[in-house]
């Protein structure tokens, strides 16, 4: 958002406050008279000496509005602002914004000869959104603090006040002087990305905007954040795993837009959503926001869509690479501004064969076992969706009303189970040539959104989701790595028995987020969001019906609500955000019971929380993050209904329970003589209690309550971009210690210490003006750690998973025509060919080759 002023300085004060028997003066003043002639002596205007950024209307910005706000202000002998009134509003939470700002402004008083007085100007305030980032830059789409000087101070903090300038005199009515030019005010405020950055929130942004142009994918973009890590088990469309400060898989929730991810249409994980329908996320730490009504152990990662909704726009992109690899997005949108009227839609399709190489034991035509050099040969996936949005903004009577409509679908042949060890050729169990796994994924959101009385927001949103997954393992061989088939008498690679499962989950849900400003830099919000879950399904392989654990009916109710408390002292230096919330869920479902009869079994489970986070701006560009909260995570349905398969019911979980804990310190940007500086380094504990584990046993498995456990650790960035910013480093590094609270014994399958370097040079107009080429260098590193757990055996004796240091390479070209942006890239994953591997010792592709063409209006 951009921000002008322009004040008009006229002599104007209140009768009592002005010089002794000086009449009321008007707010343009005749023209000036001689000094000398009998008149009263000349009066100096005030001049601005310290400005208060103003606030952005949230609901101003999200619907994408604009708007200028002309204030009288009344300054006294002192240089105080004393009133501010609206002289020609704009409304939409404009007017409020702008005389809050104004109260706070300091002058220098205006002068009538050699004394002080009061005095009244005119002040226009404009409101503009930030400008698109520009086609390349230092740091466009690395993390915060990572990718060089940000675009704009942050609004509202020390040093991103307007600096003004003054020239002439205002002349009283009756005295001389020379007429007085405007003055001038101008200050580039903060986007939205920048806004959560310095907010009280312990979050990082991440843009995408230079990650949306390379051939990465989205967990490889939000592994290069401090503090997460995230591990493939092997090529596209493969289960990933997420690690936030030591805590993984359901303990973290994820957001699309503030729904989550897998009510949104992207079930297959967050690392498979394609990065090009990504504009930024959000990494929230062991603190999630009240507005997004979840539950979470360890905090929330929300992936946020082109949220601009002003004029027309259209994005595409096309990449192809090793292993059979295809992946296109399109993305459009349109707002007609006159009616209101709007339309967006955008759509994605993926294509891999995933026929990586793999390091095996094969056995030769003795039976003997030997290492071998085999590919994956039954691991491809598709997948493609779309979605379509249309409805209605900036009206009197909706600031938004969006109708959303999506539909995914995810097909994957499975190589192997999920615990596959590859360390050292060893793989602890046969491949798999014939069973797959599928989901398509439907549904509809209704948004609404409306300011009241100008002090006042509602965001509402309410959906429906209907998901129904596929497992099919039904083979008749035993198939090796060089695919080959072995008959044998029973059906069924994954487990015991063969399966040709049909499940179907319908969810009904809702976001009620209301938010009212008691007075200025106060806020209070309040929060509830509803869920409905309800379940069943068939295999088809289990003849009589009543027999197939897979029919039962299943219904889970679920709800959190909250309020959250807001404020902003010391002219925005402190800022506070304390919270208290309530997490509800009943789970209701028909059994087989142990006497061998169907009947129902219900349970009912309450929690509370809170927490609290705060933030403190020492100087312009240091500033130092708290944050504490008492989290709850419900049990998923997946834990509490099983899979119908291999992976039993148990509806007596209890919630997992965690007191998360951070502190860190910001040096937003300092500017020296070789550069700019950027570094952040933050600290965090993890205490939970009851987590949720999948436990094993003969024949079959379950979730249960296990084990407590703790993670405490640090994370750190640092960054540096050189004078005319050609060239920019940046590194980050995490360790963390995640132990079980029992026995000390370090949790198994998770690296304790890593990090990573990226380095981009880049030569704007090369051969071409506004074109730019640029050279990305990205190395990443994870040490050694156990598979199986530290405590047990000695250390010879375990499997252990090799240090890790990776390194890929970009060129990248991109050129700006008549509005079009058009870049091409050409990328090396891997680029020595290290052995790489997930959490469990699953080998990781190798070396591979991707290119890439990305458009945008």
């Amino acid at each position: 958002m951009a921000f002008a002023a322009d004040a008009r300085a006229s002599d104007e004060a209140p009768a009592d406050e002005g010089v002794e028997g000086a009449a009321p003066q008007a707010e343009t003043a005749p023209a000036a008279r001689a000094p000398g002639d009998g008149a009263a002596p000349a009066v100096r205007p005030p001049e601005l000496t310290g400005a208060v950024e103003a606030a952005y209307p949230q609901a101003a910005r999200e619907a994408g509005l604009e708007g200028s706000v002309v204030l009288r202000l009344t300054i006294d002998a002192e240089g105080r602002v004393t009133s501010a009134e609206v002289a020609e509003p704009a409304g939409h939470g404009f007017d409020e914004a702008a005389r809050e700002a104004a109260l706070r402004f300091r002058f220098t008083p205006a002068r009538r000869g050699d004394r002080s007085v009061a005095s009244r100007i005119l002040y226009r305030h404009d409101f503009r959104l930030p400008a698109p980032p520009p086609a390349a830059g230092p740091g466009a789409g690395m993390p915060a603090g990572r990718g060089g000087p940000a675009a704009a101070p942050v609004a509202g903090a020390a040093g991103a006040a307007p600096a003004a300038s003054a020239a002439g005199a205002a002349p009283a009515t009756g005295a001389a002087g020379p007429a007085l030019p405007a003055i001038e005010v101008s200050v580039r405020g903060a986007s939205e990305a920048e806004r959560l950055r310095t907010s009280a929130q312990a979050v990082q942004v991440i843009e995408t905007v230079e990650a949306r142009r390379q051939a990465a994918d989205l967990g490889e973009v939000l592994s290069r954040a401090e503090g997460v890590s995230v591990r493939r088990l092997g090529g596209l469309g493969s289960d990933a795993r997420f690690s936030l400060n030591g805590l993984t898989d359901d303990r973290i929730r994820f957001f699309l837009d503030g729904v989550p991810l897998d009510l949104a249409g992207h079930s297959f994980g967050v690392a498979n959503v394609p990065v090009n329908l990504v504009e930024r996320a959000e990494i929230y730490r062991g603190v999630v926001p009240l507005r997004f009504g979840s539950d979470a152990l360890g905090g929330a990662v929300n992936l946020v869509t082109d949220q601009d909704t002003r004029g027309t726009g259209a994005a595409a992109s096309y990449q192809v690479g090793s292993f059979g690899t295809y992946r296109l997005t399109l993305g459009a949108r349109h707002a007609h501004a006159p009616s209101g009227l709007f339309a967006r839609a955008s759509g994605f399709v993926d294509r891999a064969r995933n026929d990586t190489p793999v390091d095996v034991m094969a056995f030769d035509e003795s039976g003997r076992p030997s290492p071998a050099r085999a590919r994956r040969f039954h691991d491809g996936y598709v997948a493609a969706g779309g979605a379509a949005e249309v409805g209605v903004i900036r009206r009197p009577w909706a600031d938004r009303l969006l109708v959303r409509a999506f539909f995914t679908s995810h097909d994957k042949e499975l190589q192997h189970g999920p615990l596959v060890t590859m360390l050292d050729g060893r793989v602890t169990s046969p491949p798999f040539g014939e069973a797959t796994f599928g989901r398509q994924t439907g549904g509809a959101l209704l948004r609404y959104a409306q300011p009241f009385f100008g002090r006042a927001r509602l965001d509402a949103l309410a959906g429906y989701s209907y998901a129904r997954t596929t497992f099919l393992d039904t083979a008749t061989c035993t198939y090796d790595w060089s695919d080959r088939c072995k008959p044998r008498p029973y059906r069924g690679e994954v487990g015991d028995d063969a399966n040709d499962q049909q499940v179907r989950q319908h969810t009904a849900f809702a976001r009620v987020n209301a938010a009212w400003h008691p007075a200025t830099d106060h806020l209070l919000r309040f929060g509830l969001s509803p869920t409905h879950v309800t379940r069943t399904g068939r295999n088809l392989i289990v003849a009589e019906r009543e027999k197939d654990p897979l029919t039962a009916e299943r219904d889970l109710w679920s709800g959190v609500a909250g309020v959250e408390y807001e404020a902003r002292p010391l002219e925005g230096r402190l800022a506070n955000i304390a919270f208290a919330k309530l997490y509800l869920q009943s789970v209701r479902t028909r059994e087989h019971l142990p006497s061998g009869r169907i009947g129902d079994v219900d349970r009912a489970t309450h929690r509370v929380g809170a927490g609290d986070s705060l933030r403190f701006r020492f100087t312009d560009a240091i500033y130092a993050k708290a944050s504490y909260e008492v989290a709850t995570r419900l049990p998923t349905p997946e834990e509490l209904f099983g899979d119908g398969g291999l992976v039993v019911s148990n509806v007596h979980l209890e919630p997992e329970a965690s007191h998360n804990v951070n502190l860190g310190v910001t040096l937003e940007r300092a500017e020296t003589p070789v550069g700019q500086l950027r570094l952040n380094v933050n600290g965090f504990g993890r205490f939970t209690e009851d987590l949720i584990t999948l436990q094993r046993f003969l024949g079959y498995s379950a979730y249960g309550n296990t084990l407590s456990a703790r993670s405490v650790g640090f994370e750190s960035t640092a960054g540096w971009t050189s004078p005319g910013d050609w060239l920019s480093v940046d590194g980050h590094v995490t360790w963390q210690d995640f132990r079980d609270g029992s026995t000390d014994v370090r949790i198994q399958n998770l690296p304790y210490l890593f990090g990573g370097v990226a380095a981009r040079a880049q030569w704007p107009e090369i051969a071409a003006r506004r074109d730019v080429l640029s050279l990305t260098w990205i190395t990443d590193y994870v040490h050694a750690f156990f598979v199986g757990p530290e405590g047990r055996g000695a250390a010879r004796s375990k499997a252990e998973i090799p240090s890790q240091l990776l390194h890929t390479l970009a060129l990248t070209y991109l050129v700006e025509r008549g509005g079009w942006t058009v870049s091409s890239t050409v990328e090396v994953q891997n680029l020595t060919d290290e052995k790489a591997f997930s959490f469990h010792g699953i080998q990781r592709p190798g070396r591979a080759a991707y290119a890439k063409l990305a458009l945008s209006l």
